[in-house]
């Protein structure tokens, strides 16, 4: 066989074989080195979950109800942590992940029609990350639009480089542009000063957000953005990437033990980040009656004493702008990752990253550049397509939960790591309540309902 035909070959092995089992975990470590050792998957995850696509629901939930959607980002949150850790233990536990296991209990036609479900969800969120990098481009250089979408095609690169430095680094390299992300949003809720002692009630859920229908939708909204489908395969496949003996199930307990708290310590930051969000929303923009529905409405709103007041300034629209850039960079190493691991998983194929990342950025700019080119570069046009790329996600997320509750719930499967009572049948109530919710919003969002 030729080396060109030998870059896309069958695969039924390990998942992500390049990562897989990388990050050795010495015997005998004591727990603060193996708590940095099992470190770093979680950050991953949790860039799913503070990604562009959630700023806009976050900051116009604030600017509408000020801080009672507080509740609605925490039950979210919760939601995320109990689904990420159950993702992380199916592949600790059986060696496989989400999309390999699933593709075991199917046949090759359904596990080809899941593939093209599941690819269309990560293209959906590789068009939001080119929006956001295209969009933050033009507010931080002056780019025309259609040259900051092709200047994100070279994205590639990056993650060329970064594949070459070795997966701790990516790690590492990932946690430093959600702590930017972090840091921006803190600042700017600093300087907003809000009242925290409505922020803390924002905490506890009030009636209105079950009568109130305009309510409702933004709270429904809020929820079905957050938990993102392809982040339930990586984190299953990316949760492998430390080398413990897989056969001394006292070792796969601690594996299951550390990788949790990791997911949940990195989840808590993505919940402070959302929460930051909706806190500047409300601190800066209640009342202001002023349309926030696009990336430039709030970079121009930050520096609108009109709006803001005195903390007005191009200073935070800047950080702004760089905390989206920042967002974007995080979301395309993972959109790649998760892309691979549902291939390889559903259709038994592989392919390099580079040549990965080529294909799905490829796919993800045509709809953004034809829409540039037929709505002249405006950039609210183009960010409207955020909105049908929310379909594709609502479509995945049930075809993902609903197989991922069922084999972490396998007693047969997962032996003594199966779900304990309580969390199978609070899975399952979980998986119910989204799977209505997707259906709602994929209704909503096609016939423009409010």
């Amino acid at each position: 066989m030729s080396k060109e035909k030998s870059l896309i070959h069958e695969t039924d092995g390990v998942s992500l074989e390049e990562i897989n089992g990388t990050v050795k975990i010495p015997k005998g470590a004591s727990f603060w080195k193996k708590m940095a050792l099992y470190s770093g998957p979680g950050a991953l995850v949790a860039v799913g979950y503070m990604d562009p696509g959630n700023w806009i629901t976050s900051i116009a939930g604030g600017a509408e109800y000020k801080y009672s959607l507080l509740t609605v980002v925490l039950l979210s949150s919760l939601i995320a942590m109990l689904l990420q850790s159950m993702a992380a233990k199916l592949g600790i536990v059986t060696g496989k992940d989400l999309a390999q296991m699933t593709r075991s209990k199917t046949s090759k036609g359904l596990g080809f029609l899941l593939w093209v479900v599941n690819e269309m969800a990560i293209m959906a969120t590789d068009i939001a990350e080119v929006i956001g990098g295209a969009v933050a481009l033009q507010l931080l250089f002056g780019l025309p639009l259609l040259v900051g979408v092709l200047i994100t095609t070279f994205d590639v690169l990056l993650l060329l480089l970064l594949t070459k430095l070795g997966f701790r680094k990516i790690e590492a390299i990932v946690a430093v542009l959600i702590t930017v992300i972090f840091c921006v949003f803190g600042y700017e809720v600093a300087l907003a000063d809000p009242h925290w002692g409505e922020v803390i009630r924002g905490f506890v859920p009030t009636v209105e957000i079950a009568t109130d229908r305009s309510m409702l939708l933004l709270a429904l909204g809020i929820v079905g953005a957050t938990v993102m489908p392809h982040n339930l395969y990586l984190h299953s496949s990316i949760a492998q990437s430390r080398d413990f003996d897989r056969g001394n199930e006292k070792e796969i307990a601690e594996a299951v033990r550390f990788t949790t708290w990791d997911s949940n310590i990195q989840l808590s930051v993505a919940f402070i980040v959302n929460c930051l969000l909706l806190i500047l929303g409300g601190a800066l923009f209640y009342g202001s009656n002023s349309d926030l529905g696009k990336f430039v409405d709030l970079y121009d709103a930050l520096q609108n004493p009109s709006i803001v007041g005195n903390i007005a300034s191009p200073i935070l629209s800047t950080l702004f702008a760089v905390a989206l850039l920042a967002s974007g960079q995080n979301s395309t190493i993972t959109g790649t990752l998760s892309g691979q691991i549902v291939m390889e998983g559903f259709i038994r194929l592989k392919m390099p990253l580079w040549m990965r990342r080529v294909i799905t950025r490829l796919l993800a700019i045509v709809p953004v550049i034809i829409c540039v080119i037929l709505y002249g570069g405006n950039e609210n046009a183009v960010e409207d397509l955020l909105l049908y790329t929310q379909v594709f996600l609502s479509i995945a997320l049930p075809i993902s939960i609903i197989p991922l509750t069922l084999f972490t719930s396998d007693k047969q499967l997962m032996g003594k790591f199966v779900n304990p009572r309580w969390e199978k049948y609070l899975a399952w109530l979980i998986t119910i309540i989204l799977t209505i919710l997707n259906i709602f919003l994929i209704y909503s969002t096609l016939t423009g309902a409010n």
